[in-house]
């Protein structure tokens, strides 16, 4: 016959469990800032981009003046508030590296603002319309 005490968990197992279950919440819960973290590094040290080190921002605002007002910046030790038109390209990821060696030939800036986004949705009407717009050459 069995003994009431052999169905027990041996001494210390709910101690460990209960450890193991905050490490893995823990874990979980600060993967987004570890990650951040880990890329800062690699890319400090490899001096290379890493995708995801960056985030692009879109702000909506309700007049013209309180953009300009927010979007004042520090360039070369002055205010700068130019006047920026956003140009939006819709293009096959794989030209992106052709677009950006195009840009910097085309562009006045001696560093162009450019950088892509992968489209990760969309209506399929519109992808399909797109699609047919771009057939490779």
């Amino acid at each position: 016959m069995e003994r009431p005490e052999s169905r027990c968990p041996p001494p210390g197992f709910l101690r460990l469990f209960v450890l193991t279950c905050l490490l893995i919440l823990t874990a979980v819960l600060m993967f987004p800032m570890l990650r951040t973290f880990s890329l800062w590094l690699h890319s400090s040290f490899t001096g290379r981009y890493v995708s995801g080190s960056y985030s692009i921002v879109f702000v909506n605002c309700p007049n013209e003046q309180i953009a300009r007002d927010i979007a004042r910046y520090f360039w070369k030790g002055e205010i700068e508030e130019g006047t920026e038109v956003s140009l939006l390209i819709k293009t096959k990821t794989s030209k992106v590296s052709r677009l950006f060696a195009y840009m910097r030939l085309a562009h006045p800036f001696e560093i162009p603002e450019v950088f892509s986004i992968p489209m990760d949705q969309g209506d399929a009407r519109y992808l399909k319309w797109l699609e047919e717009g771009m057939k490779e050459n």
